[in-house]
């Protein structure tokens, strides 16, 4: 499905989960202007079509005693698929690393990790993270402060481009 053939309703539906993914389907109904049934469909098709990826809780790492936050920069040796898809794929298995994102300019990659202190970090960091026969080099920042920290998408920009579009 693409993002034209979603109509307001979708779009609607997905603001709302995006917001409270715990609401139930009628309280979902309600919110967007339609009765239950076909607004379950709706939500199934959106789940089947990839719209949906799943369904989570926002935890609070702090709490959780994960006191650290760090992005790292990294550069690779090579940047054939192959040795890309080979680190996306040790990052997909490092529990540390939360997030993976393949970036163009001066560095390959940058994740953002999660620890519950510096020195568990500095362990991954030399003892597995540098380790990878192909990483050249990785460059550091450990968050201070975290000033904005929202998931998703802006639904209200998606709407004003569609408005202006048509």
């Amino acid at each position: 499905m693409a993002t034209t053939r979603l109509d307001s309703i979708d779009r609607k539906i997905l603001a709302e989960l995006q917001a409270d993914g715990r609401m139930t389907n009628v309280e979902l109904a309600r919110r967007v202007g339609i009765s239950a049934p076909p607004c379950l469909r709706r939500v199934r098709t959106l789940e089947e079509s990839g719209y949906i990826r799943g369904y989570h809780a926002d935890v609070d790492a702090r709490e959780l005693g994960f006191e650290v936050r760090v992005f790292a920069s990294v550069g690779l040796l090579s940047q054939a698929e192959a040795d890309l898809s080979a680190f996306e794929a040790r990052c997909r298995a490092w529990p540390l690393v939360r997030e993976c994102h393949m970036l163009n300019g001066e560095v390959d990659f940058i994740l953002k990790c999660v620890a519950p202190d510096l020195s568990s970090f500095q362990r991954f960091l030399t003892e597995e993270l540098t380790a990878v026969e192909n990483v050249a080099s990785v460059k550091t920042s450990l968050v201070i402060r975290v000033a904005k920290d929202k998931p998703g998408v802006p639904f209200d920009v998606l709407e004003d481009r569609l408005t202006k579009e048509a």
